[in-house]
């Protein structure tokens, strides 16, 4: 609900770096402007800070994320509108700040790259904030009741006995934020803003599924939520009846604030389904047309770029990988269409892992193993590789029905915590073999975990710039790491390699659908039959990511529309640079200033061509 500089933040990613000021810096030639560039850089320097400090105050859950405890390691944020629109005045007041007390032209490069990136950050927060209740309360890709559990027990850590008190007084304090988590459903619905008709389901059912086991029912068994408080008090170095204590206070706390509060939600949730618009694009909203112009510029960070152009663009793109995936079929000598081989992946029982608990951890170790094998020729095309350790865990049972197919979790700054690439593993016979490759490069290496995590490591940066987000950045940076992958010499086997082009027809399909949705008001049986028709995606994983396309509105243009610039840069720096170019310093320039608008990382890299140009000549 909220759209300031912390929840930007919080979205992005986080990790610690090795190397300062980016290869493209250049230093003043007079010491005087030397001398004054320190200066606005300094005063700069603490403007950004006293900020980033204000907002990381104002967010036990920001402050747990960077794995910091404190005086408000017991309470969640405050999610009321009437915050929303506190932050949006801060906002509005710090960005005229920034350009009333700073002199743009006196800094040095790498803070007119931190002044750009704030500026970006909040302007773009500022245009958000009317838009504040279209985004839906609840959908297939948010389950706002299972977050707080999903949060306890990834990011909670209980080290002592006040933690496990911290802990305990968050499930107390649910009922407050539950509270105004029905407010702005409420405040959404006055304003005719209702999610999608086929979000209730599942998200009731992981609402459902947060009250099986004690201390809600007499099954025998502990709920997702007491196990894991119990695990960590019996890992606590006390007395026995100290853990029960704690224990029994956990269990009252459960079977009160928390069983009200999700009982509470579901029915509301099951009150609004009569509202819904039903399973349409944004189009169907009040101020819908306006709305998704606002999520393309959110998502892609591209001004001018437009549905009719996007889509375009789309159509081009499937065309073109489609004929590469016909490339693949006469490799592998099948006898048929491509239609007829998109069945075939499908249907193959030989392109599935048992559904198993043996099947799960097979896949699970396969996708470890190609991580590693990334990280044998690394030093090729990385100059600085994430200090960060990275897991590949299944995604827990509880949140299976909302949990997205594959995500990665950043890691804590303190290293307490890894990055983690989660794959969902709910049905088996939907996990098609020949995709694992390409999405572990996406999820893990050297995909989100090297961009998110040397970001959260970088050194000689304001704090803030270590977790800024933009869409089109990371997920054109994660799109972008399967293809250099296959530079990297992998997907040796053909099928694997086919994976690979599966997962970027995909993503060109998405701005076809995406936009098709929003825009051109196509129904969600027309996209998930799209889907089908250019891709090996199963019916029931079409139908889930249309879902959520139709659900998080422009999200899914980030991804080709991002790969797409980092190319174009790529290419640019190749051609202009020659002999002179390296990939290894083409990446520092991309990864070295953590996450910025397409747009700032087009001047970056211009300028490192520029710098290059000059030290050479």
């Amino acid at each position: 609900m909220k759209r300031t500089l912390k929840s930007l933040l919080a979205a992005g990613g986080a990790i610690t770096l090795v190397t300062a000021s980016p290869v493209f810096a250049q230093e003043p030639a007079d010491p005087n402007a030397e001398m004054q560039a320190q200066s606005e850089d300094q005063r700069l320097s603490a403007f950004f800070e006293e900020i980033f400090q204000r907002e990381l105050a104002e967010s036990p859950i920001f402050q747990a994320q960077l794995g910091m405890k404190g005086d408000r390691y017991g309470e969640w944020d405050d999610f009321s509108d009437e915050k929303a629109v506190f932050d949006h005045e801060q906002t509005k007041g710090d960005l005229e700040r920034l350009r009333a007390e700073f002199n743009y032209d006196d800094l040095s490069e790498q803070s007119k790259v931190s002044y750009r990136i704030f500026e970006f950050l909040q302007g773009r927060a500022i245009d958000d904030h009317q838009y504040r209740f279209h985004g839906y309360a609840f959908s297939t890709m948010n389950n706002p009741i299972t977050f707080p559990v999903t949060f306890l027990q990834n990011i909670h850590r209980v080290d002592d006995v006040s933690d496990a008190e911290a802990y305990i007084s968050r499930i107390n304090n649910l009922d407050v934020a539950g509270e105004q988590l029905i407010d702005g459903i409420n405040d959404a619905a006055e304003r005719g803003i209702v999610p999608t008709s086929f979000s209730f389901d599942p998200v009731t059912t992981d609402a459902k599924a947060l009250l099986k086991g004690a201390p809600f029912d007499d099954s025998g068994e502990d709920s997702a939520i007491l196990a894991d408080f119990r695990g960590k008090v019996d890992a606590l170095d006390i007395s026995d009846d100290e853990k029960a204590r704690l224990i029994g206070q956990a269990e009252a706390a459960l079977s009160g604030a928390f069983k009200t509060t999700v009982d509470n939600f579901v029915a509301r949730v099951e009150e609004l389904r009569d509202e819904s618009h039903g399973p349409n694009g944004v189009w169907a909203l009040p101020g819908g047309e306006d709305y998704y112009e606002n999520r393309i510029r959110f998502w892609t960070t591209e001004r001018g770029l437009t549905a009719k152009e996007i889509h375009k663009i789309g159509l081009k793109d499937v065309k073109r990988i489609r004929g590469e995936m016909k490339d693949i079929i006469k490799q592998v000598g099948f006898d048929g269409s491509l239609k007829e081989f998109f069945e075939f992946v499908r249907t193959d029982p030989s392109n599935f892992f048992p559904d198993t608990e043996e099947g799960k951890q097979a896949y699970l170790d396969q996708s470890k193993a190609y991580i590693d094998a990334i990280y044998e020729d690394v030093d090729q095309y990385f100059n600085v590789l994430p200090k960060a350790p990275l897991e590949v865990r299944a995604v827990e049972e509880w949140r299976e029905e909302t949990a997205p197919i594959a995500f990665y979790n950043r890691p804590t700054p303190d290293g307490s915590r890894p990055g983690i690439y989660y794959t969902n593993l709910k049905n088996m016979n939907e996990k098609q073999k020949h995709e694992m490759e390409t999405v572990a490069y996406h999820e893990g290496a050297p995909g989100h975990h090297f961009q998110l995590a040397i970001q959260q490591e970088l050194t000689g940066v304001p704090t803030f710039q270590k977790f800024a987000f933009f869409g089109a950045y990371s997920e054109g940076w994660g799109l972008y790491a399967e293809r250099l992958a296959k530079e990297q010499g992998k997907f040796t086997d053909p099928m694997q390699d086919f994976g690979r082009l599966h997962n970027e027809i995909w993503r060109a399909i998405r701005l076809v659908v995406d936009t098709g949705i929003h825009s051109k008001k196509w129904t969600r049986e027309k996209a998930i039959q799209y889907m089908i028709d250019n891709s090996p995606t199963t019916p029931e994983d079409a139908a889930k990511e249309i879902e959520r396309y139709i659900d998080l509105p422009g999200q899914a243009l980030s991804y080709k529309v991002g790969m797409i610039k980092i190319l174009e840069l790529r290419g640019r720096a190749e051609e202009e640079l020659g002999d002179d170019y390296d990939i290894r310093d083409f990446h520092d320039v991309v990864l070295k200033n953590g996450a910025v608008a397409l747009p700032i990382l087009e001047e970056l890299v211009d300028a490192y061509i520029a710098a290059k140009k000059a030290e050479a000549a």
